[in-house]
């Protein structure tokens, strides 16, 4: 698969086959990510990948912190408020969704139970975190993010499924905790991979792009 086929072609996957992937080709992943460009050449970057039953024993902690109505303290806070433009596109988002499959995603108790399919990793065999240092700058978290979609590439292009995602961070002290991972570190991104099942509804949707038009701008 050629780069711009792959880049045109990943896609969120959110219902894996239950296949584990072997730990060499996980590596391979990342061997390949760490070669993404960040600031001064600093690799603020820091991977766990989790599996089988330490990955379900993190699930349900997830979904208990949920339950019992613990509100969510991430180490990113999510956004308050968004520009005209970008949430145009969000609504779009939600209406393709409603559209494709029924489910309304501005409903409160939908969002509890996206959440919760979100914290058992959509049946992936695998979830991986991405973390760093919290004293670390903003162009480090913009590093990450270029962290983040080369190892999403790399797994589309050896045949894998990924989602980005930020709800499993909601809880992240007690993923920390959980994970002995020093309270220095901030917890950024969970992304959930495996072998996808395309056979799967939910994997039926795709979403639009923006017209290049619209984005782009040419000076001489």
């Amino acid at each position: 698969m050629d780069a711009l086929t792959c880049i045109k072609t990943r896609m969120s996957i959110r219902k894996f086959k239950t296949e584990t992937v072997p730990a060499n080709v996980l590596t391979e992943i990342i061997d390949t990510a760490k070669w993404s460009p960040s600031y001064k050449n600093s690799q603020p970057w820091e991977i766990i990948i989790l599996s089988g039953e330490k990955k379900k024993a993190l699930s349900r902690k997830l979904v208990e912190l949920l339950e019992n109505n613990v509100p969510p303290c991430p180490d990113l806070a999510p956004p308050e408020s968004w520009p005209e433009p970008e949430n145009n596109r969000i609504n779009l988002l939600y209406q393709q969704r409603f559209e494709a499959s029924g489910i309304d995603l501005k409903d409160p108790g939908v969002i509890q139970q996206a959440k919760k399919v979100n914290f058992n990793f959509y049946g992936a065999p695998h979830a991986i975190y991405l973390l760093q240092d919290k004293s670390l700058s903003q162009w480090s978290l913009f590093d990450l993010g270029l962290f983040a979609q080369s190892l999403m590439l790399a797994a589309h292009a050896k045949g894998l499924g990924t989602v980005p995602q930020a709800f499993v961070t909601d809880y992240a002290e007690d993923v920390k905790n959980f994970l002995d991972i020093p309270t220095d570190k901030r917890l950024v991104l969970g992304i959930s991979i495996g072998y996808p099942d395309l056979d799967s509804p939910a994997n039926g949707l795709r979403t639009t792009r923006e017209e290049t038009d619209n984005i782009l701008t040419f000076f001489e």
